[in-house]
């Protein structure tokens, strides 16, 4: 079944809007859309809840349920398909939907973010729990509570989900060890990085880093490291890497290395210009953005605005929105604030302690609030008030190496 026909109906002269996704960009995306009265907009989401990502920590430890009604966030006027995107045909301008349904649109803005990357060591899918989703967080909720007190926790990955949930559990007084695979926290400046280190010893961690610190083999009660050590382990917890769905591609839309959809500088994807990519599963000319909130609320905003350029007639602009650092909460008492240029690269500045702490919540109130703002006001928000001057230079460097391909306005 087609909802609706596969272009605008003239003798109205609407204008339909389809959004796949609705974490932070895509419910961004579908907010400001809302501005014009003659576009109809539609959200398809596989839940009816705003997952808040960034406290999928707090929901494993047991402080934050990390969900809230989708509705609520959503603007009046944004329609509500719950539902699962399942191909893309772009010629004839829908998209198919798990229920059978499909639904026609006029430009689709593609913001189905990420979800963990497989689990390729042998046992893990068996024996470890993946921390990428809210279903995850709550499997492994219900893992801890149902393991003894005491019993050892082992989490995989030393990025900002792994350092977060192993501070939140150590903090509840949970025996953490955090197996980096490497380097802990890999963004930070050096000297953050030990400021780190120094709190999660503080609360208990056992950080495992350096050459031969990354699991070769998850087994009942042990995780083994590529240098031979064991990791005693009654709950191990995975949270390295992330991918992106293969929606684009089994839609037969180019993508890159890692699945994300090509875009130019406008979002617009290289095969179609009715298509619009933001948030993790975009690469604007090959080199993407950083996966995080502070990145997909931004291309969320712009990649409404380039729509709702097109459908004034304009030309879209090209976005560089810019970044200011990596914020982590080290439990519900002190946090790390790493300060970054607007090319996303970690300065010498940074500030840890409870200041720290204050600011991490602060921020995920206001990310969170910041949406709502724009569902009951349109436009309102402008959350690329912070460029990257540097990336038009550095593309043009790319393109003249012949590293980036030069993609259309």
């Amino acid at each position: 079944m087609t909802q609706n026909s596969s272009t605008a109906d003239p003798r109205t002269a609407r204008t339909r809007a389809v959004v796949i996704g609705g974490g932070y960009a895509g419910t961004m995306a579908a907010n400001r859309l809302t501005q014009r009265r003659d576009v109809d907009v539609t959200l398809v989401n596989p839940r009816p809840q705003f997952v808040e990502r960034i406290r999928l920590h707090q929901l494993v430890g047991g402080t934050h349920d990390a969900v809230h009604d989708l509705r609520e966030v959503l603007a009046p006027d944004v329609r509500l398909v719950v539902d699962r995107a399942t191909r893309i045909d772009a010629p004839r301008r829908t998209v198919a939907l798990a229920s059978g349904a499909r639904l026609a649109y006029d430009y689709l803005v593609y913001a189905v973010g990420s979800s963990g990357a497989p689990m390729d060591v042998p046992g893990a899918d068996e024996f470890a729990h993946p921390l990428a989703t809210v279903e995850d967080a709550r499997r492994v909720r219900a893992a801890l509570d149902a393991a003894p007190a005491r019993a050892a926790v082992t989490v995989v990955g030393g990025g900002p989900t792994g350092i977060e949930t192993a501070a939140e559990l150590a903090e509840a007084g949970r025996p953490v060890a955090l197996v980096c695979g490497g380097v802990l926290g890999p963004y930070l400046h050096p000297e953050a990085r030990l400021a780190l280190a120094g709190r999660l010893s503080r609360l208990g961690v056992t950080v495992l880093d350096g050459p031969g610190a990354r699991a070769a083999e998850v087994s009942p009660g042990v995780v083994r490291l590529e240098d031979g050590r064991d990791v005693p382990s009654g709950v191990t917890i995975w949270t390295a890497g992330f991918a992106v769905p293969g929606l684009a591609a089994e839609s037969g839309l180019a993508t890159d290395d890692g699945g994300r959809i090509l875009t130019d500088e406008t979002l617009a994807s290289v095969d179609d210009p009715r298509i619009v990519a933001a948030g993790d599963a975009a690469s604007p000319s090959g080199i993407p953005y950083r996966m995080s909130c502070q990145a997909a609320i931004p291309l969320g905003s712009l990649a409404a605005d380039a729509v709702l350029a097109r459908v004034a007639g304009t030309t879209p602009k090209a976005v560089s929105p810019g970044f200011v650092g990596q914020c982590l909460s080290l439990g519900r008492r002190t946090g790390l604030v790493q300060a970054a240029s607007t090319d996303d690269r970690a300065r010498k500045a940074f500030l840890a302690g409870r200041t720290a702490a204050a600011i991490k919540e602060g921020i995920c109130r206001s990310t969170y609030r910041g949406l709502l703002f724009e569902a009951r006001r349109p436009g309102v928000v402008n959350w690329a008030f912070i460029t990257d001057r540097r990336r038009r230079d550095d593309l043009e460097a790319a393109r003249h190496d012949g590293l980036a391909p030069l993609r259309p306005a």
